[in-house]
């Protein structure tokens, strides 16, 4: 029979699981408590929060939401990075706190979405745009479009009103 608070603990990472859009894994052997409050306040900045759970619990869980299994990088001391909404913002400041910090955080993978996903698909997702980002480019581009079409007009009338003015200076001579 299992004891109240591993069941609470497995009933706390499923409701994670299920009010967030996906899940990083990232083993944190070698971190100190103050680059782990620097990470922690990093990851809130941009709607993530990472906990410490025990990777037994989490398969117990993953399994109770039927999401993928992630067996394979569940091994060692892990931190589990929770994200809301995109998961581009956490994945970037995972990147550069694994590269600020030497090695110490190395990022293993996780769930995205309802799949999982490898750590150089992370580091993919690290690499994109954000979605203010990609908002920004796409209004550009169409402020372009529509500035392009202003001219086209107006150059069509600006053109017929110079041929006007031609062929009256002509008849007139």
């Amino acid at each position: 029979m299992p004891q109240q608070y591993k069941i609470d603990k497995v009933a706390e990472i499923e409701s994670r699981i299920e009010a967030n859009n996906g899940v990083f894994v990232v083993s944190y052997n070698g971190l100190t408590v103050k680059q782990a409050q620097e990470l922690r306040h990093q990851l809130r900045e941009v709607g993530a929060e990472m906990k410490v759970y025990k990777n037994n619990l989490v398969r117990l869980a993953l399994k109770n939401q039927n999401q993928p299994a992630i067996d394979e990088i569940l091994a060692g001391p892990l931190a589990y990075v929770f994200y809301e909404n995109e998961p581009v913002e956490p994945a970037k400041a995972l990147k550069e706190f694994a590269s600020k910090s030497k090695g110490v955080l190395e990022i293993k993978g996780g769930i995205s979405e309802g799949n999982a996903v490898t750590a150089e698909e992370v580091q993919a997702i690290a690499d994109l745009p954000t979605k203010d980002q990609l908002l920004g480019q796409i209004a550009g581009l169409i402020n372009g479009f529509a500035r392009d079409i202003a001219v086209c007009v107006n150059g069509v009338s600006s053109g017929l009103a110079r041929q006007i003015s031609q062929i009256s200076e002509q008849k007139a001579a």
